[in-house]
């Protein structure tokens, strides 16, 4: 990893190492939005619901699912 980037809160100076940070909000709209993305169609992925992955094999195909749905990859759900 060359670098690690996150938002401008003040506490993520003190853990990671100056070297490797980079403060910008440029780096990590594309994470938020798909932070956003996946809580939106995955009810796996939201806070406070009965729907949760007991097993991270479960998770992680969810996600290949709704990746490969959103680009138009999956012909056997249309």
């Amino acid at each position: 990893m060359k670098y690690i980037a996150s938002d401008y809160w003040e506490p993520y100076e003190s853990i990671i190492p100056k070297g490797k940070h980079i403060q910008t909000k440029a780096e990590t709209v594309t994470v938020e939005g798909y932070n956003s993305l996946f809580r939106h169609f995955l009810a796996r992925m939201r806070r406070k619901s009965k729907c949760y992955s007991k097993k991270m094999e479960m998770l992680k195909l969810s996600f290949f699912l709704l990746i490969h749905y959103r680009n138009g990859n999956l012909s056997i759900l249309y």
